[in-house]
């Protein structure tokens, strides 16, 4: 029998698992330039507080929503633009799930994000609450990727050790930061990745064995 060549597989969520669609028809609907509600949104006096969990993600909504309040003079207007994309949903890679399903039968799966205290939700509301054997979400554990301690930890979650695990991530510094931890990894582009990085692993699955 072939070998396995890791134990764990560890992968972000957002730009590999799931892709956001554009809020551009948001923006305009309410009267917003393109890409303010991003620039709010993601500037990192913003993010960073509610994906190391310091504030919940309703209050990073509604601090956004302060924000456009702010540049557009409109409470109102501005807290219906944050609804909406608060609504948003985001498109699931189904290739990318089955691929990590498949991945499961013969190793550790889990799921490793920079998130809000919203992602568990999101997660389950999709479908995807049981895709994995654990989630590492960042809000939950008070630290980001590329910190090498949230690799570490996620190693520890799934109870393998660093150099045994293979780690997915499209953010190029998050992929760096893995392997300078030990760990094999990743810089996901296309699905075609995946599938070669993930193929001696599947290989190793008992029904590949007969086929």
């Amino acid at each position: 029998m072939t070998a396995r060549p890791y134990d764990a597989v560890l992968c972000d969520i957002d730009g590999v698992l799931r892709h956001w669609p554009a809020a551009d028809d948001i923006e305009t609907s309410h009267g917003f330039p393109t890409g303010t509600l991003a620039k709010a949104a993601f500037a990192p006096s913003r993010l960073h507080p509610a994906i190391t969990g310091e504030i919940t993600d309703e209050q990073w909504r509604s601090a956004v929503a302060a924000d456009l309040a702010e540049i557009c003079g409109s409470t109102e207007r501005a807290h219906a633009a944050v609804a909406d994309w608060s609504d948003l949903v985001p498109l699931v890679d189904h290739e990318v799930a089955s691929l990590l399903s498949q991945a499961r039968t013969v190793a550790t799966v889990a799921l490793v994000s920079n998130a809000t205290t919203r992602l568990e939700r999101d997660l389950a509301q999709q479908g995807l609450d049981d895709l994995a054997d654990t989630v590492v979400n960042t809000s939950r554990v008070g630290l980001i990727k590329p910190d090498p301690r949230v690799y570490l930890l996620a190693a520890e979650r799934v109870g393998t050790p660093v150099h045994r695990c293979l780690f997915i991530d499209d953010t190029a510094a998050n992929v760096t930061a893995a392997r300078e931890v030990g760990m094999a990894a990743l810089h996901y582009r296309q699905i075609e990745d995946l599938r070669s990085v993930l193929a001696p692993l599947l290989s190793t699955a008992p029904d590949a064995q007969h086929t």
